[in-house]
């Protein structure tokens, strides 16, 4: 979750001209303050609620999303990636549009104000979106991301520096730190707590007849959104607001684009660099300090592989775990509700790194220089996506077999207390003799077949059927690219008889939200209805069905223990395991039934996925805390909104890699895909190590440099862009 803790610093990230910054710094710390210590603003208690607010209601929405676009609106999942990694991009480009807003023309307070509504009314659209038969889903769900990414965007620059405005420097420099601390525990308790929650209001809540509230999920958050408009706007006539006194970023886009120009006016004017074409209309020093963060900049080049990978925890890291099992006892974890683990271990590994592991490489002489600690925390990245990969051929043999050109599946079920025989030698088809046992099926996955295939099928009785039951012949049908089963059973008929039922169309595809699907065949004493019950924490009842070989609909169900009731009578107990995909055959003379596995349920733990977790949580740790302090530690202070619109640009565009990856789809094997990640993830840190052994490290002096007051002032600068880091 780094990458949405970005720096946001009071110096730069929100804009501040560099000419005001130096003068304020210079005309703060020329004397120390001894006065009697000032109250703390309480405005900054509605900045901190606001924002606990609003990153819940952000989190929650992205935690769901995934699941939301592949469930709600049947997308499939490269196509939900795509638009994952779209909105999640879109996300890191708004803030540079935001900062400029507010430093140019806005201000903080306007702009956190009008982008917040939007960003609410995103929130409202996306949540009315998922209610049934109610407007467009596709359409709104489209138009809340859009708002949303324009909201969150455009705010994430504004709010923290908005909260350090609060503070008089140096009279309040330590509450000033003890601000962003606060900061930063609202920014994890709100991504924490929705990203645990979400999931669960999608799932465990039913509503609309559906069997689950992705409305209620998405409608949560976006509650908290307007709650947090309200808090915001209750503060203001406490809070201190400053003018907007122009974007630093606008007057290096300007210097560099006049740099770019004259370069190629002035061809027989020779400069050390192509960017001192600039002097005479910008000063020197801005064009040095620029030097100094393209020199930066470049260095981000290959950091982009990262967050391609990171980002994918809310994608196809979502996905892999609804293939597995959440089953830990007394409770089943949502697929989802493994992206809180990410942000608890960052609690925990920041100061473990901090305390012990960054203490034993300086005792060790190891990766000391910290372009060399981002090179071994990208490395962790591609390292978990091989545990990702390992974890994906783990799960392979309980994938759904899925009939594919040329192939045909083929379920005979026998629904007799007796065993049946089949054999057919037709039209191309040959099944040897074959006894199916009472209540069980002959299963042919791979049959081949290229278009609609006729053959007659024989069915004779086995040794303990009763006597009177004539051998038949029965046509069977099978479709190339389908999944179909038929039924033997004996009809209503006072004389039992063997029959064949109809053509009966399977779907062996697993739930796509980690539950169970079932469909029930009923071999019918009589022609009234069938009502099939699953009583379990919650009921599930089919819709009622009738024939001789009675056929339900195919139901999803959530996972747990249920007891079924035919026709009103309890016949038995079964447990729905998620990722099962199960035919029920019951005799309703007898009231025996059989289930039978037509997809293997999901059998590999969700907890398997926490290695990968710890690894590229532990990568995040050495690559994102370690990047941004190189980047402020190797630009000027006046420079530091121009690295941080790198960053963002960094992250935004490793989201696009992810989205070129899935729609060009150069692997269609989804531990192929793992693997590739993996692999361009070490070769673009191999290059940034060696762009790291030719970069010289610079030490950047400041006009303050030699004043111990200044240089608390921007050890305090600096640890708001770290608390910040998540906003």
């Amino acid at each position: 979750m780094f990458e949405d803790l970005l720096p946001v610093t009071a110096s730069a990230l929100l804009g501040e001209k560099a000419a005001e910054k130096e003068k304020e710094a210079q005309s703060d710390v020329k004397l120390p303050y001894n006065g009697p210590p000032l109250k703390y603003p309480k405005s900054v208690f509605f900045i901190v609620t606001n924002e606990f607010c609003e990153r819940f209601c952000f989190y929650g929405m992205r935690t769901i999303l995934a699941l939301y676009l592949v469930q709600y609106l049947n997308y499939n999942e490269d196509n939900a990636t795509v638009v994952y990694h779209a909105f999640v991009s879109f996300c890191y480009l708004t803030p540079l549009i935001g900062a400029v807003i507010a430093d140019s023309w806005l201000g903080r307070f306007k702009t956190i104000l009008i982008l917040s509504l939007v960003y609410a009314i995103g929130s409202v659209s996306i949540s009315l979106s998922a209610i049934p038969n109610f407007i467009p889903p596709e359409a709104f769900t489209y138009l809340g991301l859009i708002l949303i990414g324009f909201g969150t965007g455009g705010i994430k620059p504004c709010v923290s520096a908005f909260g350090g405005d609060q503070f008089v420097v140096p009279e309040q420099e330590r509450q000033l730190q003890q601000f962003f601390s606060i900061f930063y525990f609202a920014v994890n308790g709100g991504s924490l707590v929705s990203t645990f929650l979400t999931p669960i209001l999608r799932e465990d809540v039913k509503c609309f007849e559906r069997d689950d509230c992705y409305s209620l999920a998405f409608g949560v958050p976006a509650i908290l959104m307007v709650v947090s408009i309200i808090i915001f706007v209750a503060g203001k006539p406490m809070y201190k607001s400053k003018k907007p006194g122009g974007n630093v970023m606008l007057e290096v886009c300007k210097c560099i684009g006049h740099g770019i120009k004259m370069r190629f006016t002035n061809k027989d004017v020779k400069k050390e660099h192509w960017l001192e074409h600039a002097e005479g209309k910008y000063s020197r020093k801005l064009i040095d300090d620029i030097k100094l963060a393209l020199n930066v900049l470049v260095m981000f080049i290959p950091l982009l592989l990262f967050w391609a990978l990171f980002d994918q925890q809310g994608s196809r890291w979502t996905f892999q775990a609804t293939r597995m099992s959440g089953d830990i006892g007394a409770w089943n974890i949502k697929p989802d509700q493994m992206q809180v683990i990410n942000p608890l271990l960052i609690i925990i590994l920041i100061p473990v790194f901090e305390a012990t592991v960054y203490p034993l490489f300086k005792k060790l002489n190891i990766l000391q220089k910290p372009l060399t600690k981002m090179t071994f925390g990208g490395m962790l990245a591609a390292v978990a996506f091989v545990l990702s990969a390992l974890v994906e051929l783990s799960i392979k043999p309980t994938e759904a077999i899925v009939p594919t050109a040329g192939e045909a599946q083929l379920r005979i079920f026998n629904t007799f207390n007796c065993p049946m025989v089949i054999s057919a030698q037709d039209n191309g088809v040959t099944i040897g003799e074959f006894e199916i046992e009472p209540l069980k099926a002959y299963e042919n996955l791979y049959l081949a077949a290229q278009g609609n295939k006729l053959f007659n099928l024989n069915i004779r009785r086995g040794a303990t059927c009763d006597q009177s039951l004539a051998d038949v012949t029965a046509p069977v049908e099978i479709r190339e690219g389908t999944a179909q089963s038929y039924a033997i059973h004996d009809g209503i008929n006072s004389t039992p008889t063997i029959k064949l039922s109809g053509r009966i169309i399977d779907d062996p595809e697993k739930s796509r939200n980690g539950n169970g699907k079932i469909k029930i065949i009923i071999n019918s004493a009589n022609t009234g209805e069938k009502r099939v019950v699953f009583n379990g924490k919650i009921d599930y009842e089919f819709k009622t069905f009738t024939g001789e070989a009675a056929v339900s609909d195919l139901l999803e169900m959530d996972v747990d223990d249920y007891t079924i009731f035919l026709n009103g009578e309890e016949i038995g107990t079964t447990t729905v395991v998620a990722g099962g995909v199960y035919t029920y055959v019951i005799n309703e003379n007898t009231k025996a039934f059989v289930r039978r596995l037509v997809t293997p349920e999901n059998s590999v733990n969700m907890l398997w996925l926490i290695p990968q977790y710890f690894v590229i949580t532990a990568g995040e740790v050495m690559f994102s805390i370690t990047g941004l302090e190189f980047a402020f530690t190797q630009a000027p202070l006046t420079m530091k909104s121009v690295i941080v619109a790198g960053w963002y640009l960094s992250v935004a565009f490793g989201n696009f890699f992810v989205i070129i990856i899935a729609e060009v789809k150069f692997v269609s094997d989804q531990m192929w895909e793992f693997v590739l990640f993996a692999v361009l993830m070490a070769v673009s840190m191999v290059i940034f190590w060696l762009m790291s052994l030719k970069y010289k490290y610079v030490t950047i002096a400041t006009e303050d440099s030699n004043d111990d007051m200044a240089m608390e002032k921007k050890k305090s600068v600096d640890n708001d862009a770290f608390e910040d880091h998540k906003d």
